[in-house]
């Protein structure tokens, strides 16, 4: 697991009761990566880029399930 916490932003945005709820969690993530240092800032960002990637495919693969499609 790394140093940050992706998930709990996620699932909080995910479940998020209206745009403007969204928009205040973005805003805590981003107010939360302007108060870390320039080496924290580097590794949030790798972190970050990770995390996506992963749920990207996490996503591809339950749409692929759904819609019958497989990889060649």
């Amino acid at each position: 697991m790394g140093k940050f916490d992706f998930k709990k932003y996620h699932v909080r945005a995910m479940n998020a009761s209206s745009e403007t709820e969204k928009l205040a969690i973005n805003k805590e993530l981003k107010d939360y990566y302007n108060s870390l240092e320039d080496a924290d800032k580097a590794i949030f960002n790798e972190e970050l880029q990770s995390f996506l990637i992963k749920e990207m495919a996490n996503i591809k693969s339950v749409y692929d399930g759904a819609t019958g499609q497989t990889e060649n």
